[in-house]
């Protein structure tokens, strides 16, 4: 079964993410592209354009030593612009491992990521994992 062109370019975006290939990351979205964290913590917000987006993965390593990676479980397309991914995530940060299922709804036009709203297992334990500093942005 061939893959629909909208999941193809949401696979290479994880396996751009998983290899620290930024700049074809940044290739995949418009330059306006949003990314919509959820919750209240320090990684929690609305990153809006291709450079803010990418510096708020770049914090997501930073924050985790490096640990923070992503393990895609499936990427489905509806044929009118939009996908949805289903990924684990992890990450250890101070005393403290976290393991959790997640996604993101992208929306696409003319083959490139305009906005990704990012879903979360749990919201609590997702917040308290990247504010257990007190150091809350």
């Amino acid at each position: 079964m061939a893959q629909h062109p909208d999941g193809i370019v949401v696979q290479r975006g994880y396996e751009a993410f998983s290899q620290g290939d930024m700049e074809t990351l940044r290739s995949l979205m418009t330059s306006d592209c949003t990314h919509h964290s959820p919750g209240s913590s320090q990684m929690s917000g609305h990153f809006k354009g291709a450079d803010n987006v990418l510096e708020h993965y770049g914090r997501l390593m930073e924050l985790t030593g490096g640990t923070f990676r992503v393990e895609l479980q499936g990427v489905y397309a509806d044929g009118r612009g939009h996908a949805m991914s289903v990924h684990k995530w992890h990450g250890d940060r101070m005393n403290r491992g976290v393991e959790m299922r997640g996604g993101l709804f992208f929306t696409i036009v003319g083959g490139k990521i305009t906005d990704i709203d990012e879903c979360v297992e749990d919201i609590d334990v997702s917040d308290a994992f990247w504010d257990q500093d007190g150091q809350a942005g």
